[in-house]
Parts: C-alpha cells; sequence; structure tokens
C-alpha cells in the first residue's frame, strides 16, 4: 500500500492538513486504491495556527524515508512561528531526502517556502501565496530561495506540488492521490465524498 507522510510544523494552518487527512482517509475506506498516511512532526504536542492542539502519530526521529512515497506539507501563518519548524534543518534534510529518491512532494499555500529552503527548488517551477496585500513578498522569498515562480493557482514540477492558497488545497490533495494512484481512485474518491467527479 502507498503511504503518505503528512508533516505538521507548528503554527500549520488545521485546514491545509485536514485535506490530505481526509482525501487520503477516504482513498482508504472507499477508493480502488487505498493509501495509507502517518502525522509527523518536530514536538510530541503542536499548536496550529487557529488554537488546535494536536499530537503527531510518529516522532520525527523514527522516520525511514524508504516507509513513504510522498511529503505532504500544509503552510501556516509566521505569527503562529510556523517557520520555526518549517525551517528547522532537521525538516529541510527531510525534504532533500524525499527529493533524492523521486518521492512526491505536495504543498499548500507557504508550504512551498521549506521546499525552496531546502534548495530542491532551484530553477524548477513553482508558486506560493499570493496575495497583492503582503506586496507578493511569499512570492518573492520563493524567488530568491531559486525557484521559477508561476502565476498559477497549482504548479507541478515532476514530483513537486506547490499551490497558492487554502482554496486550493483539495485540489493539491486529489492532484497528490492521482500522482499516487490513478484517476479512477480519485473519482471513485470524489464520488463518495459527494463531489462532482
Amino acid at each position: 500500500m502507498k503511504s503518505v507522510l503528512l508533516f505538521l510544523s507548528q503554527g500549520f494552518e488545521e485546514y491545509e492538513a485536514s485535506v490530505f487527512t481526509d482525501v487520503i482517509g477516504w482513498s482508504r475506506m472507499y477508493g480502488t486504491v487505498p493509501v495509507g498516511l502517518k502525522t509527523t512532526g518536530l514536538r510530541n504536542e503542536i499548536h496550529c495556527t487557529w488554537n488546535l492542539i494536536v499530537r503527531p502519530e510518529l516522532t520525527f526521529d523514527k522516520i525511514n524515508v524508504k516507509d513513504y512515497d510522498a511529503l505532504a506539507i500544509p503552510g501556516g501563518f509566521e505569527t503562529a512561528r510556523y517557520y520555526e519548524d518549517a525551517f528547522d534543518e532537521r525538516f529541510l534534510d527531510l525534504i532533500r531526502r524525499f527529493d533524492q529518491q523521486g518521492k512526491i512532494i505536495a504543498s499548500v499555500c507557504v508550504g512551498a517556502l521549506p521546499i525552496g529552503k531546502s534548495g530542491v527548488l532551484k530553477n524548477r517551477n513553482a508558486t506560493t501565496y499570493d496575495l497583492d496585500d503582503l506586496n507578493g513578498s511569499r512570492r518573492k522569498q520563493l524567488a530568491e530561495l531559486g525557484a521559477i515562480v508561476k502565476n498559477e493557482r497549482i504548479v507541478v514540477d515532476k514530483n513537486i506540488i506547490t499551490s497558492t492558497g487554502p482554496s486550493t488545497g483539495l485540489d493539491v490533495a486529489f492532484t497528490l492521490l492521482r500522482m499516487l494512484t490513478n484517476e479512477e481512485n480519485v473519482k471513485a474518491v470524489k464520488r463518495h465524498m459527494r463531489f462532482e467527479a
């Protein structure tokens, strides 16, 4: 069975993580190809952007990259201390190891920034949060990290998926599921989740 590792940073946005747990969970229950998912983080207890407190299933030191086919990265808020964990060298090294093995890395919103910080987006297409009231600062930051920033909702460059904001979350999760399995599985999951398939 294919398996996804979901990294939960301090200050991650709850909805952006839930798109992965739900889509992958529905695949396991009603899909034509079941997919597993485990959560991990650098802390035993994580405070999310909107005050939810979670405990990851797997301690970070127990991760074996060989056990997973994909890494999922929700974004979060700087004011909620998101970048403390997202930019931690231990996590950046994990991103590099997933990329070196050609495994899928899927991110929502500013979840693209640690991918960029790890160095694996250098000269590759990507996107991130784009709202103009922040003067496009996150896109500028991603460009400074070496990415070729595209003005698109979702960008797929080989094994890496990046996106512009929370509204793209479900699309990112379904894109990940499609890349891990197939279109038939995605249609089955969407039908059971009551999306128009």
